[in-house]
């Protein structure tokens, strides 16, 4: 089952949680920390009253809680930027280093590249008459789980959170994702968010796992460098990666061009895929 989890005390989950009920036939199947157990079809969905980065182990309690085998979870969450951008994002989870958001210290989550990535497209598609940025975030912050997980947001500010047409297109982009299995690559390089990755994700034949931003790498520690790259290459299933080239010099760029093909992965260009038809 794919398990989508609603946080009673955010506004643009339980908005996206509304809109999923108007839009699609629930089956109500028990209940789970006292809210209803909702099912259609293989999408199962919770309410829970904690904050989700917190909310650590969700998908083995819930399969205990209600017999269902979870296989991959997806987040309903606002999102918050100090820019109050409107914007509609989907990212991975874990932490590369401190765990100041929820989750395990320098912990990786596993992403769910083919859903993730087929999930920004079809956001894409869904909100294309609201003006709004549709993109990836970088890898970040809790909860801690062992199903491949992401989070689906609306952003940025309290003028968004609640706008109920950010949340049904949300809403449609979940019913009716087309989830395409491309070859999986990590992200190496830029900022927190990822307009670069989210242009390929867009435009190529590619899933994109766990995305390493440049702020998270020492890259005056090559065994930092390493370790962060292998290990978000073996969390994600990865055997590409791609480097934000333009995001760090050209020596840094060829250091971390030189770890990945040590560790015995592919390094791919925009021009190395091929085009989504």
């Amino acid at each position: 089952m794919r398990l989508m989890v609603c946080s009673q005390g955010d506004v643009a989950s339980v908005n996206i949680r509304d809109a999923l009920l108007t839009l699609a036939d629930w089956v109500t199947e028990g209940t789970f920390h006292g809210h209803p157990v909702l099912r259609c079809g293989d999408l199962l969905m919770v309410t829970i009253e904690e904050v989700h980065i917190y909310a650590d182990a969700i998908d083995e309690l819930v399969e205990a809680g209600t017999g269902h085998a979870v296989d991959e979870v997806i987040f309903l969450s606002r999102h918050r930027a100090a820019s109050g951008k409107p914007s509609l994002t989907v990212h991975p989870i874990g932490n590369w280093g401190q765990a100041d958001y929820g989750g395990r210290e320098g912990t990786l989550v596993p992403p769910a590249p083919h859903l993730m990535t087929s999930l920004l497209r079809s956001v894409r598609d869904a909100a294309e008459e609201l003006s709004y940025d549709v993109t990836f975030e970088v890898t970040h912050h809790g909860p801690l789980l062992t199903r491949p997980t992401l989070f689906v947001e609306i952003g940025s500010g309290e003028s968004t959170w609640g706008n109920m047409d950010a949340a049904v297109a949300i809403a449609n982009s979940l019913l009716k994702v087309n989830v395409q299995e491309y070859p999986v690559a990590i992200g190496v390089g830029g900022g927190h968010y990822a307009p670069r990755y989210t242009d390929v994700a867009l435009s190529k034949r590619i899933s994109f796992g766990h995305m390493l931003p440049g702020y998270a790498i020492d890259l005056s520690d090559p065994n930092d460098l390493r370790n962060k790259i292998e290990m978000a290459l073996s969390v994600s299933g990865a055997k590409l990666a791609y480097i934000h080239k333009k995001s760090m010099k050209r020596s840094e760029a060829t250091m971390v061009a030189a770890t990945i093909r040590d560790l015995g992965a592919e390094i791919v260009d925009s021009s190395d895929l091929e085009d989504i038809a």
